[in-house]
């Protein structure tokens, strides 16, 4: 009985140590995502190149979740996004936003990322999307 009571402690510290690994992770996606500003350098739509339609926004993300898209000099539609460092996704919501910010809504894939990029991609049903922003 004693042994079971000596476990809990170990158990207790091996799950928080868990848990603070995942916020150290988490704190590190908002750290870099919220410094600085990101362009589209490449997004492809089921294999059609139209990186050209993003051609002027910069997105600012803030650790609040929210994120502007900015064309050239002026915000034009204010969304949210979040992050997760366990299961490497991400998402993004310009809810009532046209083309072309209505690509980005859902979750994405990190497929490859550092401080200063991230390509991404997104499957739904037959629609497969690719995406790659860049630290400005």
């Amino acid at each position: 009985m004693r042994k079971v009571f000596a476990l809990i402690p170990i158990l207790f510290i091996l799950f928080s140590c868990k848990k603070v690994k995942e916020n150290i992770a988490q704190d590190a996606i908002i750290s870099a995502m919220t410094s600085g500003q990101w362009v589209i350098t490449q997004f492809t739509n089921n294999g059609s190149n139209i990186t050209s339609s993003f051609s002027g926004y910069k997105f600012q993300y803030y650790s609040n979740k929210t994120v502007d898209a900015i064309k050239n000099g002026n915000v034009e539609k204010t969304g949210n996004w979040d992050g997760n460092a366990s299961t490497m996704t991400t998402w993004a919501s310009f809810p009532g936003a046209g083309a072309p910010l209505d690509l980005i809504n859902g979750t994405w894939h990190i497929d490859n990322n550092s401080w200063t990029f991230v390509v991404a991609s997104q499957a739904n049903g037959s629609d497969t999307k690719t995406m790659r922003l860049d630290k400005q």
